[in-house]
């Protein structure tokens, strides 16, 4: 089977998001193994990753509120320095699944997105087509994106997940965080939590008053907006069997849900 399946490593999993650039370097080892792993399992299986930025660029762009717009010289410069700690943790990522034996290549969003008023309108997919169709797997990741009206923004995984689900086509998408799937409380919290094992745009609207925001710094919405971007994935996607969201901390569960596409494990986000 030549499955395509889109694979995003949270920056929350990868990264101590408390505390600037904070890499968990013995996890994101572990799951470049278990990538390699699947890839090896399964000889047809291709795979487009992405990650989220952590501590990274989140901490830097809440910090300089890139997110809201850029118009002072300050704010550019914040800018810059949001996409170069992106970048930073994108190298990182790539290195250790080179070193897992993944044939990993970095592709820079924001070489080519553009937004308007905060909304994705356009991302060279060119790229990533080249490099799935001679066996590579190339790696996004949440980045800075020039805006026609805010000057320039941030564009999370998801909503380039969500650009590019229509143009490539997935099979599959799996969302790796810190926990087992969406929850029906904050974790944190110290109110009991539930595991919610399917979502369909009918119950989204009593599942948004649940739906928290990420521990840490994260100016990308949290888990509410990654709900509802891989619900408008889920929509936009005709072909696509369904959304997974599961945790990454169990070990060996990644590469599962990698090789088995029926294997069930955390929530399931379909039309």
């Amino acid at each position: 089977m030549n499955e395509l399946v889109f694979l995003k490593l949270g920056g929350s999993l990868l990264t101590d998001k408390t505390r600037p650039r904070a890499l968990r370097g013995d996890v994101l080892a572990r799951l470049a193994d278990e990538i390699a792993g699947a890839l090896a399992g399964r000889p047809g299986l291709r795979l487009l990753i992405g990650h989220g930025s952590g501590s990274f660029g989140h901490v830097i762009a809440r910090a300089r509120g890139t997110r809201d717009g850029v118009t002072t010289p300050a704010g550019w410069r914040g800018y810059a320095e949001t996409a170069s700690v992106a970048a930073e943790l994108n190298r990182l990522v790539v290195g250790a699944l080179w070193d897992a034996g993944v044939p990993a290549l970095p592709v820079q969003p924001s070489a080519s997105a553009r937004c308007r008023a905060g909304e994705l309108i356009a991302l060279d997919e060119r790229p990533l087509r080249v490099a799935l169709a001679n066996g590579l797997a190339p790696v996004v990741y949440g980045d800075v994106a020039l805006d026609d009206v805010r000057g320039g923004v941030i564009v999370s995984t998801e909503e380039i997940f969500r650009w590019l689900a229509p143009r490539l086509e997935p099979d599959r998408v799996v969302l790796v965080g810190e926990v087992a799937g969406v929850l029906s409380a904050d974790p944190t919290s110290g109110a009991p939590a539930g595991l919610i094992e399917e979502i369909t745009p009918a119950r989204l609207p009593a599942l948004m008053q649940v739906l928290g925001g990420s521990r840490g710094v994260d100016v990308t919405g949290g888990m509410a907006a990654k709900v509802t971007e891989m619900l408008a994935l889920a929509q936009a996607t005709p072909a696509l069997a369904a959304v997974q969201i599961i945790s990454g901390l169990a070990p060996g569960l990644v590469r599962t849900v990698l090789t088995d596409p029926q294997a069930r494990a955390g929530t399931r986000i379909t039309r």
